[in-house]
């Protein structure tokens, strides 16, 4: 009786039966909005009539799913599937009015100047086209909008990446802020660390940030490591790491320089990862250092104990002065001896049969992301 009844409703409102007809013809094939929105009041009629929703739907092929999307937010309006055939707007502008609207960005008063100039000067004198949006989206269309100026386009830097695989192959370096006594007064503290090592081989605090200070502090570095300056000598892109006195001070040692893409901190990870090391350090003055020299009094301390006492994890827990020197070696070599000892003394304990390895970290890159990219296209 149902069916009768939707059947006859049908009809009455002129649809003609099978309902192929009304939803487009073969199986799927896209329906028109038109007929989205006739499917969608048949069936709420006849659902409010006392048919059940279930029935109404698959008397016109549809799922209930397909009935809630028709008739959901007002969806039935417009298909959004891929291919479906749309009428053009009524608010769409006409060949000539996006005729007049290139004709003007051609004019010689405004071939060198962009839209949000060329709409602003138009309503000054009482003419409106089209928005500032619409300009640049007909002169896209037409492939036009290109610098109108000397400046050059945004370039793609290049990720830096560099493989540090003996000490003084590579060096980074950095300045930090360390807060000083009052509010808004700061310190700045330069550091260079050894990338393979991990040594801090370099380190001052000052009072401001200078090219000459940081090219210092370089220079005693390098005479610290018996006269031997790296190879590479990489860092961001701030002011005094670009500034003269360094360059000049590289070129002399025959450093190459390298930095970081702008606005990219991930360029130079190491350094970061030391700085945090150094500010979440037991006994970091969060307060402010009292002056320049408690600053610096403070910073040989924790030098002295990252380089002598921490153990750090990229290097299978040695220090970076046995790193340094070539001591991890016999250091490494004594663990996996005892190691191999302890397990042939008690094996049952080594439930999968192999012992911690204690091999000596090989080599570091500057960017490990990218060179991690690198290794995988490669292997590829």
């Amino acid at each position: 009786m149902k069916r009768e009844f939707h059947v006859q409703f049908c009809e009455r409102r002129g649809v003609q039966f099978p309902s192929a007809t009304l939803l487009g013809g073969q199986r799927g094939s896209l329906t028109s909005p038109s007929d989205r929105r006739t499917a969608v009041l048949l069936i709420e009629e006849a659902n409010r009539a006392g048919a059940r929703l279930r029935k109404c739907v698959s008397e016109l092929g549809l799922s209930i799913r397909t009935f809630e999307r028709f008739g959901s937010q007002g969806e039935h309006t417009r298909d959004m599937r891929l291919g479906a055939q749309h009428p053009s707007p009524g608010n769409a502008l006409s060949t000539e009015e996006r005729q007049s609207i290139l004709d003007v960005c051609h004019s010689k008063e405004f071939s060198s100047l962009p839209p949000t100039q060329i709409v602003p000067a138009l309503s000054d004198r009482g003419i409106y086209l089209a928005s500032e949006s619409t300009f640049y989206r007909i002169l896209r269309a037409h492939k036009e909008q290109h610098r109108r100026t000397r400046a050059q386009k945004p370039q793609k830097r290049q990720i830096p990446v560099h493989r540090a695989a003996a000490i003084g192959d590579i060096w980074v370096t950095d300045i930090s802020w360390l807060r000083g006594p009052v509010e808004g007064a700061f310190f700045y503290l330069y550091f260079v660390m050894d990338l393979y090592s991990r040594k801090i081989v370099g380190y001052e605090v000052y009072g401001r940030e200078s090219s000459q200070y940081l090219a210092d502090v370089i220079q005693r570095a390098t005479l610290r490591e018996g006269g031997s300056a790296p190879k590479i000598l990489h860092s961001d892109n701030g002011s005094p790491m670009k500034g003269t006195a360094l360059l000049a001070l590289c070129y002399d040692l025959g450093i190459v320089t390298t930095n970081s893409r702008p606005r990219v901190s991930d360029d130079n990870p190491h350094i970061e990862a030391l700085f945090r090391t150094t500010k979440y350090w037991p006994g970091y003055p969060y307060g402010g250092f009292s002056d320049l020299n408690a600053a610096r009094v403070w910073i040989e301390t924790f030098v002295t104990y990252y380089n002598d006492h921490h153990r750090h994890s990229a290097l299978n827990f040695v220090t970076a002065s046995e790193m340094h020197n070539g001591g991890h070696i016999e250091i490494l070599a004594q663990r996996q001896a005892l190691y191999e000892k302890s397990k042939m003394k008690n094996p049952s304990r080594w439930i999968s049969g192999k012992i911690r390895n204690w091999s000596p970290a090989t080599d570091t890159w500057t960017t490990p992301s990218a060179a991690q990219r690198e290794r995988r296209l490669a292997t590829a």
